[in-house]
């Protein structure tokens, strides 16, 4: 069972919004076993609209539409869907009428009568009640198609998928089971983890899929997995990353979705009774940020100094004149002085500092663009590495986090 999305409105086509509707509508089609075939943005036009309905129904199954319902009659959109499926007569459902007013009288808001029109849909059109605002999904099912059409305000549409839409899909069609299995690994880049696994991806079966995910620092390994019995898959499945852990297990920090090497970094200090103090500069807080995104953070991190220029490395941290000038401010050197200063004013059993160019400029520094300097501070000692990260200024900092973290988790593997 195939689907395809597709999303109306100049807005996201200029960049002024993110499309974060087509996500969330794939993941929830993907749990129910229907796979996303495509996704299309259109213009706010009709006949780029028509082309794209007629398009689809070739293509897919399911056509999911977002945006464009507006309450005024300029709006094209339902209009232009009517006319796709030759229903020129529009039908007024009193409910959805008392509906938008009983909203309304929620806010204080005058009713006015050209809300009407929301309220007034396609004859071949099955209404689709949106509790969280004033327009109307439809459903259409013509030439073994089912066209799906919901407001772009996204808890609308989360709304009117969870309550109406992907019940009447699992209803109406028998759909297989598609299951994911992702495993979380950092300090490889995706080519290397590939040749240690390459034997392993060969002999995978048909309805198996090995997908590689990588981003700054870290590389999400994807199974992905069809059938027609769910426990059987999931057996399979678990079978098949027991496989993958026996082969790069060095590397591999979590197992699921959403599990991130700083929730696994919180779970160890924990574990362990350790906690955790950081010092940034070219970062700005991100690895602190990163660190409290992480529920119940506050049983292992302390806290942060956020020293971005030369004179806060001096006043808050107490880093030398003299290690500066000797050695200037992107050193190893200065590193380690600032990992040692904040682990002794908040007293932590770790503490982590980086310091680096970032770009696009080197201030005052000996140092090309990219290179950081990482220092993690024990109560044994103080490790720093280099590492030159190159460009854009985006990709340092990125991987500036998440390499601290995985040194830092190395670091209590080994200790532990």
């Amino acid at each position: 069972m195939k689907a395809e999305i597709i999303t109306i409105g100049d807005e996201i086509l200029i960049g002024q919004i993110v499309d974060t509707n087509s996500q969330w509508i794939g993941t929830e089609l993907n749990k129910i076993g229907v796979s996303v075939h495509q996704i299309t943005s259109i213009q706010d036009d009709k006949q780029h609209i028509l082309n794209a309905l007629q398009e689809a129904q070739e293509r897919v199954d399911i056509v999911i539409i977002t945006g464009g319902l507006g309450p005024t009659k300029d709006d094209i959109t339902k209009k232009t869907i009517a006319e796709f499926f030759n229903d020129r007569e529009l039908v007024e459902y009193p409910e959805v009428i008392e509906h938008i007013k009983a909203l309304f009288q929620k806010i204080n808001h005058p009713y006015r009568e050209i809300q009407n029109y929301q309220a007034q849909l396609p004859s071949k059109a099955t209404y689709l009640k949106n509790p969280y605002g004033t327009a109307p999904g439809m459903w259409f099912y013509e030439n073994d198609t089912v066209f799906v059409s919901l407001p772009g305000v996204p808890y609308e549409m989360k709304g009117l998928m969870t309550l109406e839409v992907l019940p009447k899909i699992q209803q109406q069609f028998q759909l297989p089971f598609i299951s994911h299995k992702t495993i979380m690994t950092y300090g490889q880049g995706e080519s290397i983890i590939a040749e240690r696994i390459e034997d392993f991806e060969n002999a995978l079966p048909k309805h198996i899929k090995l997908a590689y995910l990588p981003s700054f620092g870290k590389v999400r390994l994807r199974l992905s997995g069809r059938g027609n019995n769910k426990e059987s898959l999931d057996r399979e499945l678990q079978e098949k990353v027991s496989e993958i852990q026996q082969l790069i297990s060095d590397i591999i920090v979590g197992l699921e979705d959403g599990y991130s090497i700083e929730k696994r970094v919180g779970e160890l200090l924990v574990q362990h009774q350790k906690t955790l103090a950081t010092a940034e500069s070219l970062t700005g807080g991100k690895i602190a940020a990163s660190l409290v995104s992480v529920p119940g953070a506050s049983a292992f991190f302390k806290g942060s100094y956020v020293t971005y220029s030369v004179e806060a490395k001096k006043s808050m941290l107490g880093v030398s004149e003299e290690t500066i000038k000797n050695f200037t401010v992107v050193s190893k050197e200065v590193a380690e002085e600032m990992a040692i200063a904040v682990r002794e004013k908040l007293d932590t059993d770790y503490a982590i500092a980086v310091t680096g160019n970032a770009g696009p400029t080197t201030d005052q520094t000996d140092k090309t663009i990219g290179v950081v300097f990482i220092a993690l501070a024990t109560k044994k000692g103080v490790l720093v590495e280099e590492f030159n990260f190159g460009q854009p200024r985006e990709k340092v900092i990125n991987r500036t986090v998440n390499k601290s973290l995985e040194i830092l988790q190395k670091e209590i593997i080994k200790n532990s």
